[in-house]
């Protein structure tokens, strides 16, 4: 017999078994054929398994587009406009032990104390400092005494008041005043009767204070000793006249004038970006946002502060440095002491934002540590200058190619003729110094140590300049025949080094070229190919064979630095330039929209520039200023170096450089010379013997390559030759066509009839 209850269970469950949950039966071959033409049509089909969950309700988004399209066998092939769920499971951040491995570390130590360069030259500051405040204040010692004695009966009588002030409770005179005015009666005999207890005590203790102090000094004036009482008595007149002082004339004067720089907060900082016209930046503060985001305390970093933070979405640190004078007006500093940076290892958004205390360019800077004394390993780092914090800057003149440009008057060939002094105080050295401005510039150096020197761009200067550096180019062609030569255990890199450099038989010492208003050889019109190629081959082969080339210039384009060079070079020294094309030939495609612009730089900014090379991004330095009295002292202590080591040679040594030999060759005409008409074509290794042959100087360590390489700038190339060895076999190999070298001398100089 069944009971009411047991029916209602049943009634329940079969409920249960029969409610509609929203599911229906899905025929898979049909769900297939619509998977497979939604596919063909370029629909995305999202599939449930590509979740990661087999349960659509875990996601309540899905769940509910799944009931909004009321087909649950193919996603999506309801309500076309049902919202697609584009982002993934959140991710399990790293724990707190992951975050701690991956925190960045501050400096335990200031800069000053982990470097002993640094605390060297703090050290001498402050000893420096401190010893000129104690000779300062020393000297004007008997006029402070003086004026505090003038000054010790204004002071004794303030004295006097004062304590009668106190004892009469003076200060608490206007509250009772006020309570007058307001009528207040109770409040006046609460205050009235509040004064009198302080009165009685007050006259008390000043009646034993003066009790006592007449007895001590009646004591000490007849038992203590004369000197005692001196001291004494000064102690007291010194400080009535302290106190007998006035505001407006302080007794002791400022020994040091510190410059007065306002401390850098963070409302001074927001500030100053609201004032730059960003409209990220404008918007969110106009919504009571800051507009920049804090992620380090502001701090003192070397002679200025710090600040770090995160532009807005969108905003980069190039947009705040392209209105830098913006900054500083809305930071109230003076333009050279304001200098945002991006940081390189972070997001483009990210802005370092140092302020300075006084203008770079103003500011005193150390002295340079070779000025006065000190040798050079060029391939170890020299100082050459300080970035903003005042701190020195290295560069290693080995394995490099420079390029140095700049506006006229701007401080470039000071920076060149530093670089040069650093390789003249290496006696290893051999330097090869061009000034082609012609204004002695460079003789400094090039009187005093280089083996090859010029100064002028006349015919005779530039066929001395490409006579060496033809010279130059067959001993870059010997070094690595030198160094491929070496055992693997005395040159493991196939590069010159120190050691290498220090064995005069090797002939690997390092050679030098320095050229000032470079220009002048790449726009010469009869040898401006020559020098361009022979330039590029130096550039590029030139930094592992020991000879480094350093070029400056003041039209950083296209023609007056060659692409082949400007996009070679490892070192980039950037002074003002007035544009983005001459910013980005100097320090690199693309630097100009990265934020490194060289066209920031004021026109006092002289000899302040972007650094690129040394293994690092774009730094600011200023360069150690060198004038020439101090350049010609450094040059004659490098001589007496390279006097006692027995390493002068050259033009230093007053040798004469026979230009006839080398550079009065012309290549094109001493090739027709040993090619006959009745040879059209010849192989390059026949012609290279031949040109040996007639000039052994010039062309004995010629090779087929060369030759080649050494037609280039004349538009001549090689072409293939068929011949017969001297076996008699025919073979076909590199050669020069006869024809193409009369086109060319007679284009060259404007004469058809050349043959």
């Amino acid at each position: 017999m069944n009971h009411e209850e047991e029916n209602e269970l049943f009634n329940q469950l079969e409920a249960d078994l029969v409610a509609d949950f929203g599911g229906e039966v899905v025929d898979l071959g049909k769900a297939r054929t619509a998977r497979e033409s939604a596919d063909a049509s370029g629909t995305a089909v999202p599939d449930s398994d590509t979740t990661g969950s087999g349960d659509a309700s875990a996601d309540p988004s899905t769940a509910a587009a799944l009931d909004a399209s009321g087909d649950a066998g193919v996603f999506g092939a309801g309500d076309p406009t049902a919202a697609v769920m584009v982002d993934g499971p959140a991710v399990a951040g790293p724990g707190y032990l992951g975050r701690l491995m991956g925190a960045r570390r501050r400096e335990t130590l200031p800069p000053w104390l982990r470097s002993a360069t640094e605390f060297r030259t703090a050290a001498r500051w402050a000893a420096g400092h401190y010893a000129h405040l104690v000779a300062y204040h020393g000297l004007r010692s008997p006029y402070y005494a003086g004026r505090l004695a003038l000054q010790s009966p204004r002071g004794a009588a303030r004295f006097v008041g004062g304590s009668l002030r106190w004892m009469a409770d003076r200060e608490g005179e206007p509250v009772r005043l006020a309570a007058v005015r307001r009528e207040d009666a109770g409040e006046y005999l609460k205050l009235s009767r509040q004064r009198d207890g302080r009165v009685r005590l007050r006259t008390l203790v000043l009646a034993l204070a003066a009790f006592i102090g007449l007895g001590s000094a009646l004591a000490m004036y007849v038992l203590a000793p004369g000197w005692l009482l001196a001291v004494s008595a000064t102690t007291v007149v010194l400080a009535m006249g302290s106190a007998g002082g006035r505001a407006d004339a302080p007794v002791v004067s400022r020994a040091v004038e510190l410059p007065k720089a306002q401390k850098l907060t963070s409302d001074i900082v927001l500030r100053a970006l609201g004032s730059l016209g960003i409209p990220a930046i404008n918007q969110a503060q106009g919504k009571g946002r800051d507009g920049f985001t804090f992620t380090a305390p502001i701090t003192r970093d070397g002679p200025g502060w710090r600040a770090e933070g995160d532009l807005p979405y969108g905003v980069t640190v190039t947009d705040v440095i392209e209105r830098r004078d913006r900054l500083a007006s809305g930071l109230r500093r003076p333009l050279g002491c304001v200098w945002p940076e991006a940081t390189p290892e972070e997001h483009t958004g990210r802005l370092v934002l140092w302020v300075g205390d006084q203008d770079m360019s103003t500011a005193k800077k150390p002295a340079w540590p070779l000025l006065k004394a000190g040798a050079v390993d060029l391939f170890r780092p020299v100082a050459f200058g300080t970035d903003q914090r005042g701190r020195w800057v290295d560069i290693t003149l080995m394995y490099i190619a420079a390029v140095i440009g700049a506006i006229p008057r701007m401080g470039k060939t000071f920076l060149l003729r530093l670089l040069l002094l650093i390789a003249a105080l290496d006696v290893r050295a051999e330097l090869h110094t061009y000034d082609l401005k012609g204004t002695g510039d460079l003789d400094p150096v090039g009187e005093r140590v280089s083996h090859r020197h010029r100064a002028g761009d006349d015919d005779e200067d530039i066929e001395y300049a490409l006579a060496d550096l033809r010279e130059v180019r067959a001993e870059l062609r010997r070094r690595a025949k030198m160094i491929r030569s070496l055992p693997r255990d005395i040159c493991p890199e196939s590069k010159v080094t120190s050691e290498l450099a220090n064995k005069p038989g090797l002939g690997l010492h390092p050679i030098v070229i320095g050229v000032d208003e470079c220009q002048v050889w790449f726009e010469h019109p009869k040898h401006g190919a020559e020098f361009e190629e022979i330039c590029t081959d130096l550039v590029k082969r030139g930094p592992a064979t020991g000879i480094v080339l350093l070029l400056a210039t003041q039209r950083p384009d296209a023609k007056a630095l060659p692409t082949g060079i400007s996009a070679n070079a490892s070192a980039r020294f950037c002074l003002k330039v007035m544009g983005q094309l001459e910013n980005d030939m100097v320090l690199g495609t693309s630097s100009y929209k990265r934020g490194i612009r060289a066209t920031m730089f004021s026109w006092k900014d002289k000899g302040i520039h972007y650094f690129v090379g040394e293994g690092a991004d774009a730094r600011i330095v200023s360069s150690a200023y060198i004038d020439a009295p101090t350049a010609e002292t450094i040059g004659l202590r490098a001589r007496k170096l390279r006097e006692a080591a027995g390493t002068l040679s050259g033009h230093a040594l007053g040798e004469s450089f026979d230009v006839a030999e080398s550079a009065g060759y012309d290549l094109l005409r001493d090739i027709l010379a040993v090619v006959p008409a009745e040879e059209p074509k010849v192989w390059s290794e026949t012609v290279v013997v031949r040109l040996a042959e007639l000039r052994p100087e010039v062309y004995g360590g010629w090779d087929p390559e060369g030759l080649a390489a050494a037609l280039k700038p004349f538009g001549v190339t090689t072409v293939q030759v068929w011949g017969r060895t001297e076996a008699g076999k025919g073979a076909n190999r590199k050669g020069i066509d006869r024809s193409r070298i009369l086109t060319v001398i007679a284009e060259r100089d404007g004469n058809r009839d050349a043959g």
